[in-house]
């Protein structure tokens, strides 16, 4: 009974994500195949592992799990119901003070239980002028410490006019999920500039990407 439940919460969210944004999902850089992967995203809004996770097929959907801040996702019955029984998302402590598990570590148990993962670089989201903020070291550790796992970055656009900070009524606009091609950790390459690649290759994907 419980399973029914959590299986048609999440296909009412799919629909509700699809009915307001439209979205499509665009296979730019790799195939939607079973491969095992980390999905690397920008991150505008909580509603953005949302709609990655629309527009995988149903077959990788549920082997996909999002990375999320537990500060949030554990606050209320309703969030902790979407959060840790729907998407079965890795929750991590975002504040070291409190912390009492490795992120990396939550990250890769995950990653050899045969999940692939939704992960969001940046570590919060960007509510400023800028298309991404600097990214965090948490994707390098994971590239090293999980070297074969594809990395796929994938560019969310239009979600943050959706819903926007502070906002809880979405409004209905067109979105697009796009997938670039998969880069690994290259040898002897450093934190600096794996990092400095990894945005690259997001960047490059934004419809925004030709203007100065």
């Amino acid at each position: 009974m419980r399973e029914a439940g959590i299986s048609l919460a999440g296909t009412l969210i799919v629909f509700f994500a699809r009915f307001i944004t439209a979205v499509r999902g665009r296979w730019d850089g790799v195939a939607p195949t079973d491969e095992q992967r980390i999905y690397f995203a920008n991150h505008a809004s909580h509603g953005d592992f949302v709609l990655i996770w629309t527009v995988l097929p149903r077959r990788m959907r549920f082997a996909t799990r999002p990375v999320a801040g537990s500060d949030y996702w554990l606050k209320g019955s309703l969030r902790r119901f979407i959060g840790r029984d729907v998407f079965n998302a890795v929750l991590i402590d975002r504040d070291p003070a409190t912390r009492t598990s490795d992120p990396v570590v939550q990250m890769t148990g995950a990653l050899d239980a045969g999940s692939s993962l939704i992960v969001f670089p940046e570590g919060t989201r960007n509510t400023t002028d800028a298309r991404l903020l600097p990214f965090k070291s948490g994707l390098f550790h994971l590239a090293q410490a999980r070297p074969n796992v594809a990395l796929v970055p994938v560019w969310i656009d239009n979600l943050n006019r959706v819903m926007p900070k502070g906002e809880f009524v979405p409004v209905p606009l067109i979105c697009t999920v796009t997938f670039g091609a998969a880069l690994s950790l290259t040898e002897a390459e450093t934190k600096q500039d794996f990092l400095a690649r990894a945005e690259a290759a997001l960047l490059a994907l934004s419809p925004k990407a030709s203007t100065p």
